[in-house]
């Protein structure tokens, strides 16, 4: 088996882990820690988190093996053999710790949320929903880069296991967005109540409706028009929690 060099992906505003800026080595990136399988008799849930030392760099080189293959194959052509080969790591060490397939890239969502990005902050909401619109399409710009999110988002339609990991990973996500909406009141630009969650929800459907649903291109102009949207549905009241809208 070939074992190789880790790099760190690049962080990503609302999508999950991207390949590093060298995919032809071994992988790993940004977005919580997901929900996780019960521990069996044989395998440690995945995701747990571990000092660092061996079991650390292992868990590593599994998740950067895991971004790789999802890149170049996508998840119906990743297989725990091409990670085993990529990682380094033996098949038998892979079923005890991960358990199956589904647990690694479980596991390599859950690194994902390990990241410390943080939301935009110019100074206006206006602003930050712009740059946050913005952020997510240039993160998907690159259909290299976008290789793996992409994978991400088609496996969680082919295994409850990865739904499961990706939802939490937005959830976390999301969370981490809170902080732009709770400036935004303390300005006077929201009214208090409003939910940061369905704001950032709304920002985000029209982009990712584009990017894994039709396909058609994301451009500066849909996601400022997109952030307009939102910014006037915000002032009107309509993301406050149980408020009728203005």
């Amino acid at each position: 088996m070939n074992s190789q060099t880790s790099s760190e992906p690049a962080q990503t505003p609302l999508g999950p882990a991207q390949t590093p800026s060298e995919p032809a080595q071994a992988p790993s990136d940004p977005t919580q820690a997901p929900p996780q399988p019960a521990p069996t008799a044989t395998a440690t849930a995945p995701g747990t988190r571990r000092p660092g030392g061996r079991t650390a760099r292992t868990r590593t080189a599994v998740r950067d093996a895991v971004l790789t293959g999802l890149s170049e194959h996508g998840y119906p052509g990743l297989t725990v053999e091409y990670v085993a080969e990529h990682s380094g790591v033996h098949k038998t060490t892979l079923y005890r710790r991960w358990g199956s397939l589904e647990g690694m890239v479980a596991d390599a969502l859950d690194m994902a949320g390990e990241d410390n990005w943080t939301p935009p902050d110019t100074g206006s909401l206006e602003g930050d929903l712009r740059a946050l619109a913005r952020g997510t399409a240039e993160s998907f710009a690159d259909p290299a880069q976008a290789a793996a999110p992409t994978a991400f988002v088609a496996a969680a339609f082919q295994s409850p296991q990865a739904a499961e990991a990706l939802r939490a990973f937005y959830t976390e996500r999301f969370s981490r967005c809170e902080a732009l909406v709770t400036r935004a009141v303390a300005r006077g630009e929201a009214a208090p109540g409003t939910d940061a969650g369905a704001v950032v929800r709304a920002l985000s459907a029209p982009l990712f409706l584009r990017l894994f649903i039709t396909r058609e291109p994301v451009d500066e102009a849909l996601c400022d028009q997109t952030a307009a949207a939102v910014l006037a549905a915000v002032d009107s009241g309509a993301y406050r929690r149980n408020q009728p809208a203005r």
